[in-house]
C-alpha cells in the first residue's frame, strides 16, 4: 500500500477506535470497533503480517497479566473487601468528612498501587458513594478523590495500570526497583492531589455529615487480604528470578477462585467473566492499530520532539509530551507510540512517559479510559459530572503534580540509579 494511503488510514482508524471507545454507541464492547480495524490494517498492507504478530507477542503477557489481576480484584470484591473498607471508613469519620476524604486518599491509593485501577474505579467508587450517603456528606470530593487517584496513585507498582505493565517490560528494571524509583513519585503525586482537592471542595467539606453509621461492622476478609500479601510477595520473588510476575497474579487469583467456588459464592462462567476478555481483545487491536499508525510516520515525527537523555529538564520534556499526547489520543496509545521512543534513553526517560501517562489523564475525560469508565458509574448513580468543573480541578492538579513527580523521579535515579 502507499504509504501515504496507509498513514491516512491507520490515521483514520485509530480516531474511530479511540472515539468508539469514549462513546460506546449502542452500549458495544470496545472490541467490537477495534478487532475489526486492526484486521483492516493488516489486511490492507497498512501494517505488516510480522509487525502485528510482533506487537501482539509483546502484548500478550501484559494482557495475561491484566486478565488475573482484574480477577483477582473481583474475587477480592467477592470475599468482602471492598464493603469491609467502606464500613470501616463509615465508623471512623462519623461527622467529619474532612477525616472521610483521608481515608478514602488512604484506601484508593492502596487499592490502586496493589489491585490496579480498575478496581478503584469499578468497585471502590460506588462504595465511597454508599460510604459518603451512610454519613450524610457530599460525595463529590470523594468520588472525584477515586478517579483522580485511580490514575495518579496508579505509579507505584507495574501491577497498578496497564500503561505501567507496558512501561515495566520496556524499563528492564526488577518489580523492587521499579516500586523503589516510583515510591517518591507516586507520595509527591497524591501529596499534591490531597492538597488541591481539600482546597478546590472546601464548601463541600465543611457541610458536615449528620448521619452516623448504622449495622454492625462486617468480619475483615483476611483470608483475601492474606493471599493478596503473598501475591505482592510473589510479584518480588517472580520478578528476582526472571519469571513473568503473571504466574503470581494467576496463584492469587486461582486461590481465591477455588475458596469462591467451594463455598458457591461464585461461578465459572462469573470469574470469566470478571476477566473482561472484550476489553482484553480491544487492548490487543488497539496495539496493533497503534504500531500501524507509528509505522507509517508517526514515530519518526515524534522522534524529533522526544528529548535525549534523563538529566531533570529532559524528563520533564519528556513527561509533558507524554500528558499532552494522552490527552489527544489518551493514555494507553500514547503509552504504545512513546515507550520505543523513549526506551534507549534508558529506564529514567521510560518512567517520565509514565508520570506523563498516568498523571496527564486528570486533565480531560478522554485522557484514560479509567476515567470515562468512572464518568459511567457516576451517571449509574443519579450524578453528572460538570465538564467545566472537572477541568478546572485537573488544570490545578496536573501541572504541580506532574512537575513535582518528575522532580521526585531525578531524585530518586540520583538515590537508587536508573
Amino acid at each position: 500500500m502507499n504509504t501515504s494511503i496507509a498513514e491516512a488510514l491507520s490515521v483514520g482508524l485509530l480516531v474511530v477506535v479511540l472515539a468508539c471507545a469514549v462513546v460506546r454507541p449502542w452500549g458495544w464492547p470496545e472490541a467490537v470497533v477495534a478487532v475489526p480495524a486492526a484486521g483492516l490494517v493488516i489486511a490492507t498492507g497498512a501494517i505488516s503480517l510480522d509487525h502485528a504478530a510482533a506487537e501482539a507477542a509483546r502484548l500478550g503477557p501484559v494482557i495475561g497479566f491484566l486478565a488475573a489481576v482484574l480477577v483477582l480484584a473481583q474475587l477480592c470484591d467477592d470475599e468482602g473487601l471492598f464493603h469491609a473498607c467502606g464500613a470501616w471508613m463509615a465508623r471512623t469519620a462519623v461527622g467529619h468528612p474532612r477525616r472521610l476524604l483521608v481515608q478514602v486518599f488512604a484506601v484508593a491509593s492502596v487499592i490502586t498501587a496493589v489491585l490496579s485501577l480498575d478496581a478503584t474505579v469499578v468497585l471502590l467508587t460506588p462504595v465511597v458513594f454508599a460510604t459518603a450517603a451512610r454519613l450524610g456528606a457530599r460525595p463529590k470530593p470523594h468520588v472525584y478523590a477515586c478517579t483522580h487517584l485511580s490514575n495518579t496513585a496508579s505509579l507505584l507498582l507495574p501491577v497498578s495500570n496497564l500503561t505501567n505493565l507496558l512501561a515495566f517490560a520496556a524499563s528492564g528494571l526488577t518489580f523492587t526497583r521499579f516500586a523503589a524509583l516510583m515510591a517518591l513519585p507516586w507520595l509527591a503525586g497524591i501529596a499534591v492531589e490531597y492538597a488541591v482537592l481539600r482546597r478546590f471542595f472546601a464548601t463541600d467539606l465543611d457541610a458536615g455529615a449528620q448521619a452516623p453509621p448504622v449495622g454492625a461492622a462486617p468480619e475483615m476478609p483476611l483470608f483475601a487480604l492474606v493471599t493478596v500479601a503473598c501475591t505482592l510477595a510473589g510479584f518480588v520473588l517472580t520478578s528476582a528470578l526472571g519469571i513473568n510476575p503473571a504466574w503470581a497474579a494467576l496463584a492469587g487469583a486461582l486461590v481465591l477462585a477455588a475458596r469462591a467456588l467451594a463455598r458457591r459464592r461464585t461461578t465459572p462462567a462469573t470469574i470469566a467473566r470478571s476477566a473482561a476478555v472484550p476489553f482484553l481483545a480491544f487492548v490487543l487491536a488497539l496495539g496493533v492499530v497503534v504500531r500501524a499508525v507509528v509505522d507509517n510516520g508517526l514515530a519518526s515525527a515524534l522522534a524529533h520532539l522526544v528529548p535525549h537523555g534523563t538529566a531533570l529538564p529532559a524528563l520533564l520534556g519528556i513527561a509533558a509530551l507524554a500528558a499532552l499526547l494522552a490527552n489527544v489520543i489518551n493514555n494507553l496509545p500514547a503509552t504504545l507510540v512513546l515507550l520505543p521512543l523513549a526506551a534507549p534513553a534508558g529506564a529514567g526517560a521510560v518512567l517520565a512517559v509514565l508520570l506523563g501517562v498516568n498523571i496527564g489523564p486528570n486533565l480531560t475525560y478522554a485522557g484514560s479510559l479509567a476515567t470515562l469508565l468512572w464518568r459511567r458509574i457516576v451517571r449509574e448513580h443519579d450524578t453528572d459530572v460538570d465538564l467545566g468543573e472537572f477541568t478546572r480541578l485537573g488544570l490545578l492538579v496536573v501541572p504541580a503534580a506532574l512537575a513535582l513527580s518528575v522532580v521526585a523521579l531525578w531524585g530518586a535515579l540520583q538515590i537508587v540509579g536508573g
